[in-house]
């Protein structure tokens, strides 16, 4: 290429360059797209939508910082006043009161003793026929069996605690309930007092009665702890009490074993070790129903020890046998679709509860029943959904014999007792309904004594020596009176110990002596 080419082609680029500049070159720049759409600088979806800064469901919503139950409502921890603690009852002795006691029963009673109440609310009218106001009187006597005139009144209470007497097995000691509290007679020395202010023996329900040990120096009475029950033991001379079972769980129905060396009661401990809150593994009363039983321990008091008795589910104390074996009823009466009681009988030697029960007959109720005292035998009322009726057994299961037409009482309606040497069997009705005389069968269920009605047969108990056999008597000739009666071991010659006594008759059973 020439040079004047080479001008000219470089005229021309300096041309385009200087025509793209000018401006005459202006429509070309003016649709500025990036100005005026721009979708990125207008939208800007990010910035305004943000769904994750604006929202922020975890940091807004939060559920276990704002509700966080466990720490704005700790049962546990705070007592709502659904739960605060009840009341409980200290320790007191106070509104004392002098007894005037016969020599005679100041000390050891060797010879056993009926004990009785009589409510005659017309004690003080020496006319009939003279309008009076009532007294309310309830006097309770000790009696010599087969001697009428030998009634020894002990002490007068109020109409008001009526069967709610209960006399020390020696017969020194007698605790009994007022409006005001429970209290205790030392008959030793002739003082009482109250021992307990509360308005009933039904603590948070359970009706669990005071306990005497045999020597009478101490009485076991079931309280309230706030949170629970525990067994208090009382001392005779009104020095003091201490807590024996102390555990938090609801401890109730104690029992002594003849010779005072054990103490069995009831604890729903296994299912619930606290019902404190705060405790661990506290039951809630907000959400855990009361218990209405438990399971058996027993407290041995010469070693300081106590012991679980199997897992056999309970509603109602103990009964000890003799001084090593004791009967569990197992099952709960109280479920009234499905009520059950089986028989188990336990010793202190192993506290493993082993089933007294017929080969096949498992579903059978065993009721009231009564058992000798060397448990080999026991006599009771068995019931099935159509049929209920009389059977001795041995305690391995055999059946001496049955009676279901001969003798016929109504389901819980039978009481009965052994004589202590096991020779002898009375068998009676309960609460009123008797319809049967003096019954009294030997060890092969054979019929010793067979009287018809009146006297009827209720609730019969030997003496502790077994030389009398006592029981009340329904009277359906005059306008169905009750009388307390003596008759001898096989039940004759009967003696009516309270004829001349009008009012309601409440037999409380023996005291003193000792076992053949």
């Amino acid at each position: 290429m020439t040079k004047r080419r080479l001008y000219w082609a470089f005229i021309v680029v300096i041309m385009a360059a200087a025509s793209a500049c000018s401006p005459a070159a202006e429509p070309t720049a003016t649709p500025t797209a990036t100005a005026t759409v721009t979708p990125t600088a207008t939208i800007t979806p990010s910035p305004t939508v943000t769904p994750t800064a604006t929202l922020t469901p975890t940091p807004t919503l939060t559920p276990t910082a704002t509700l966080t139950p466990t720490a704005t409502w700790t049962p546990s921890v705070t007592p709502t006043p659904s739960i605060t603690p009840q009341p409980t009852v200290g320790f007191t002795f106070d509104n004392w009161q002098r007894v005037e006691v016969p020599a005679s029963l100041r000390g050891d009673i060797t010879t056993p003793l009926i004990v009785f109440a009589n409510s005659n609310d017309r004690t003080t009218i020496t006319n009939i026929s003279t309008p009076s106001p009532e007294n309310n009187q309830l006097i309770v006597y000790y009696v010599t069996p087969g001697q009428p005139n030998s009634r020894t009144p002990i002490i007068t209470l109020d109409s008001s605690t009526g069967s709610q007497i209960f006399p020390a097995p020696n017969g020194s000691g007698l605790a009994y309930m007022r409006l005001d509290g429970l209290y205790m007679l030392n008959l030793r020395v002739g003082l009482g007092g109250r021992i307990a202010a509360m308005p009933s023996l039904a603590q948070r329900g359970i009706n669990s009665l005071p306990a005497w040990s045999p020597d009478a120096s101490q009485i076991a009475v079931t309280l309230d702890t706030g949170y629970a029950l525990d067994i208090f033991l009382y001392d005779s001379q009104g020095s003091g009490r201490v807590n024996l079972s102390n555990s938090g769980a609801y401890d109730f129905y104690p029992v002594w074993s003849p010779n005072g060396r054990y103490i069995a009661f009831v604890s729903d401990r296994l299912t619930c070790p606290t019902w404190t809150p705060g405790e661990a593994d506290a039951c809630d009363a907000l959400i855990d129903p009361q218990p209405e039983g438990g399971t058996v321990f027993v407290y041995d008091f010469q070693r300081d020890t106590l012991n679980q008795v199997g897992d056999v589910y309970t509603t109602e104390p103990v009964r000890w046998i003799n001084n090593r074996q004791f009967v569990i009823a197992g099952g709960d009466q109280l479920d009234l679709l499905n009520p059950q009681r089986q028989l188990y009988l336990a010793d202190v030697d192993r506290f493993i509860p082993r089933r007294v029960v017929a080969a096949g007959d498992e579903d059978s109720l065993y009721l009231a029943d009564a058992w000798t005292r060397d448990g080999s035998l026991v006599f009771f009322q068995r019931a099935t959904t159509n049929t209920t009726d009389l059977v001795l057994m041995t305690v391995n299961g055999t059946i001496v014999r049955e009676r279901r037409d001969d003798l016929v009482f109504p389901r819980f309606g039978m009481s009965a007792a052994w004589s202590p040497d096991g020779t002898r069997l009375a068998i009676g009705g309960v609460g009123g309904v008797c319809p049967y005389g003096v019954r009294v069968v030997d060890t092969n269920f054979d019929f010793i004594a067979r009287g018809n009605p009146p006297p009827s047969m209720c609730n019969p108990q030997y003496a502790p020596n077994g030389r009398f056999v006592a029981f009340t008597g329904v009277n359906p000739r005059v306008d169905g009176r009750v009388d307390l009666y003596s008759a001898s071991p096989s039940g004759f010659d009967a003696v009516n110990l309270t004829s001349d006594l009008r009012g309601q008759i409440i037999f409380l059973g023996w005291v003193g002596g000792s076992s053949p």
